[in-house]
């Protein structure tokens, strides 16, 4: 039994399919499949049901998984102890983040953490704050920076690293471009184009607009603050990004603000309360929180 084929059978338990899970191991599919048949001829059973058009755990495999997990955290904890002795930092740290947090720089953070830890590997991906707060949950994503609306999401540390105000953006030709201010009550006579639900920036915006009482036409939506700002700048209505985004790119888009104490953008960086980081990703979040905040 080694350890790679139950890394690669909780990888197909959690995922779902043998497909995803060899896209989260960074191995081929066929690679993924064969190593978790070997792990079923040694154990004398079947542990998933592939009959299905998704992977389902059998009752052998339900019985497993817990000790895989059991073992393969031992395994982590094991080079850990090594690591903090030698004290040099290497492994592997996967780092999830909203596309909005584009804004602040994230890969000339991540270039200048590789050239202090170059034996460290990284690998970056994006998605919404509910997607990135459920994977980091589950130990799929070390690191993630999300978005916040209000509290802080449960059984996760987080530190905010940006709060910015939103505000609306339109091109320079558009009805709003003579105006410097905008309240919430008007928008409604405008499209709006806002990042889709399960992000923490729409949740600040459906807060808005709740308070006020409104509800505005939301015209496209797109997890892309960077489409946004394309389809603004066309004068397709007015998009609600944050202030420095939009700033930066001043010379498509003009500013409109928003007095509202809930239109803001926060962002955070979120990881797994207690000792379940290795030294790698304990250093990035270091890293980060010294560097962002």
């Amino acid at each position: 039994m080694e350890l790679r084929q139950l890394e690669y059978f909780v990888a197909v338990a959690e995922e779902g399919s043998f497909t995803k899970a060899a896209a989260r191991v960074y191995v081929t599919q066929p690679c993924v499949s064969a190593q978790v048949r070997r792990l079923e001829r040694e154990l004398g059973q079947n542990l998933l049901d592939r009959s299905g058009r998704s992977v389902q755990l059998t009752e052998y495999g339900l019985a497993a998984l817990p000790h895989a997990r059991v073992v393969l955290a031992a395994a982590d904890s094991l080079r850990n102890a090594v690591d903090d002795l030698t004290g040099v930092v290497h492994g592997q740290v996967t780092v999830g983040s909203v596309a909005s947090s584009l804004s602040l720089s994230l890969p000339e953070v991540i270039a200048d953490f590789s050239e202090k830890y170059p034996a460290v590997e990284i690998s970056l991906s994006e998605g919404s704050t509910e997607q990135l707060v459920e994977a980091t949950r589950a130990g799929r994503v070390d690191v993630a920076i999300i978005g916040l609306s209000a509290d802080p999401p449960p059984g996760l540390d987080v530190q905010v690293i940006a709060d910015e105000p939103l505000v609306g953006a339109v091109s320079h030709d558009h009805p709003l471009a003579q105006r410097s201010t905008v309240t919430v009550d008007e928008l409604q006579d405008h499209a709006l184009m806002c990042l889709p639900a399960g992000s923490g920036l729409r949740a600040a915006s459906d807060a808005a607009w709740a308070a006020a009482g409104i509800s505005p036409r939301i015209a496209f939506e797109a997890s892309d603050p960077r489409v946004l700002a394309q389809l603004a700048s066309r004068g397709l209505g007015v998009a609600i990004l944050p202030e420095p985004f939009v700033s930066a790119n001043a010379d498509q888009l003009h500013p409109v603000r928003i007095p509202s104490p809930h239109l803001r953008a926060r962002l955070a960086i979120a990881w797994r309360p207690g000792g379940g980081l290795g030294p790698a990703a304990r250093a990035l979040v270091s890293y980060t929180r010294t560097v962002l905040i």
